[in-house]
């Protein structure tokens, strides 16, 4: 993931808006206490969501991955009032902790997470969405993107994360693991929708954001 000097990256982040308290210890406790902290999203792409749902100013938003509730905070801070955040994760081990942190963030009742398995839980949305966020299993990226799309709003964005998998994404076809392929193929499914535009931002490991036209 680390593709900045970490100089150049220290003073990125020293310019970025300080990581408020409450996510100061989340980041903390998922790095001391939960297996693959890396999946954190930490404090530059943490305000990077922040401000880009301060942008969109969504009034729905789906977020496909929970982890420990670090994105969900951020991106929450950026609805509609009266908005509210769906989140799915398949991890019942991490509910107590992120139900906590959401509580302590002050955004549970903006926040509608559930535990199960997101290809299953999706279809039976009623909600139309202006953002939805994609950090959950890299194999199931494109199923993702197709079970959402008839639920985004035109104009609505898809924000997927990892899109770089620490570089593997330039590897040799024979040398990519399942995932790799996974994200590769993401990748150009998108950049030949043309239903959509599409940038991928180089931040953190890949952030690639699309809009429906």
């Amino acid at each position: 993931m680390e593709f900045l000097d970490p100089i150049l990256e220290d003073y990125i982040t020293a310019h970025t808006q300080a990581e408020p308290d409450v996510l100061a210890r989340l980041n903390r406790e998922t790095n001391l206490k939960v297996l693959m902290p890396r999946m954190l999203s930490g404090h530059l792409q943490g305000q990077v969501l922040r401000m880009l749902s301060h942008m969109i100013r969504p009034k729905c938003i789906l977020e496909i991955g929970t982890f420990t509730g670090y994105s969900a905070i951020c991106l929450s801070d950026g609805l509609t009032d009266g908005g509210k955040l769906i989140s799915i994760d398949i991890n019942v081990e991490l509910e107590k902790m992120v139900r906590r942190y959401l509580a302590e963030a002050n955004v549970s009742h903006k926040v509608d997470y559930r535990i199960g398995n997101a290809v299953e839980i999706i279809p039976a949305l009623d909600e139309v969405f202006d953002l939805v966020f994609i950090d959950a299993d890299k194999e199931n990226y494109s199923t993702y993107y197709d079970l959402v799309f008839t639920k985004l709003k035109r104009g609505g964005f898809i924000i997927a994360d990892n899109v770089l998998w620490s570089g593997k994404v330039l590897l040799k076809d024979a040398e990519m693991d399942k995932d790799t392929e996974a994200i590769c193929a993401f990748n150009d499914k998108v950049h030949a929708d043309d239903r959509v535009e599409q940038v991928l931002f180089p931040v953190r490991d890949g952030l690639m954001v699309v809009r429906k036209k």
